[in-house]
């Protein structure tokens, strides 16, 4: 059944989706059906070149699952809106509370495991610390609409009983996620992309001055996270599922559980790239300043005690992969 397995992406055409889809492929499964908006010329390439059964726009999704007869294998959920400068909250609602409520009714309704992205963003400024466990989601205050609404999801998904739940769920709590496929992105971009663009531009790269006087300037720190490591996870939990031994239900971080600078960030893009460092500090945008993160650090326990004990990728390996198989090269994953 595996390589046969029909399994739905939204978000396909996405940063994270996208990567998800040319894995899935990877291994041999092309009996997917791609959701997102297929119109934005910008994301074209993330996705036109993938094997693919079929393309549902994200806002028929309901219509086409209520059409739908044959059996869905498995839906993963990377569609949302991602952007942490909308602070329109009824988009963030609708896209990421509402629609995800949709696709959970559905899989409990047809007895389909559903994967889907939450985000470190739910842990606002990581004052209750960044443990993935279950207690911790009605307690946090995420710094803006789109961690609210994830962590709204999260909540409502944990207060379910078991007979409300779909056969299988897992909410996956991303942290900084890097890495090829993300150049529609524009602000959102990982600081690597932005940092490839400004070097190949100026030959400088411009980081955030803290505005904190425990950080020094470009000594914010946060969880790296390769997206090919993401995607591996992801795959890992559906075979797992799949061979009819799937992990406890509920909420994971997915992070590399080891803290990183920007500095070390922008250093290694430089390295990469094989050109010598330099680095200048700017003021951080007003608008995001009082909403800014300056440490994050997934707890990475609970994924381990499941049974994922696969390395990930360090800062180092993470960048030069993604700098010089990708973005040197022009290359989509």
């Amino acid at each position: 059944m595996e390589n046969s397995a029909k399994i739905i992406v939204t978000g396909a055409a996405g940063f994270i989706g996208s990567v998800l889809v040319g894995y899935l492929n990877s291994l041999g499964y092309e009996n997917l059906v791609l959701v997102d908006n297929f119109d934005d010329p910008d994301k074209k390439a993330n996705w036109s070149e993938k094997n693919f059964t079929e393309t549902v726009e994200k806002e028929d999704l309901e219509q086409w699952l209520e059409n739908h007869s044959a059996k869905i294998d498995c839906i993963f959920h990377m569609g949302a809106n991602s952007s942490t400068t909308e602070f329109n909250y009824e988009v963030h609602k609708k896209w990421n509370l509402e629609y995800t409520q949709m696709l959970w009714k559905y899989c409990l309704k047809n007895n389909v495991p559903l994967i889907y992205a939450s985000s470190a963003a739910t842990y606002g400024n990581g004052e209750l610390g960044y443990s993935d466990d279950h207690e911790i989601p009605f307690s946090l205050q995420p710094l803006n609409p789109y961690g609210i609404s994830k962590n709204e999801f999260d909540k409502w998904a944990l207060q379910q009983p078991e007979n409300a739940q779909p056969p299988f769920w897992a909410g996956l709590k991303f942290f900084n996620v890097y890495g090829p496929n993300e150049h529609h992105k524009g602000r959102m971009a990982s600081v690597i992309l932005h940092s490839f663009h400004q070097i190949n531009k100026n030959g400088e790269v411009k980081l955030f001055k803290s505005h904190r006087s425990d950080y020094k300037d470009g000594e914010q720190l946060r969880d790296f996270v390769y997206v090919i490591d993401l995607v591996k996870v992801m795959v890992w939990m559906m075979q797992k599922d799949f061979n009819g031994q799937p992990i406890q239900n509920g909420l994971y971080n997915i992070g590399t559980g080891n803290a990183r600078s920007f500095y070390d960030l922008a250093d290694n893009t430089f390295k990469s790239m094989e050109i010598p460092s330099n680095i200048q500090f700017i003021d951080m945008p007003v608008d995001i300043r009082d909403k800014y993160q300056y440490f994050t650090e997934a707890k990475m326990d609970k994924l381990k005690d499941a049974g994922y004990h696969a390395p990930f990728y360090s800062l180092e390996e993470g960048i030069a992969d993604y700098v010089k198989n990708y973005l040197l090269t022009n290359k989509y994953y």
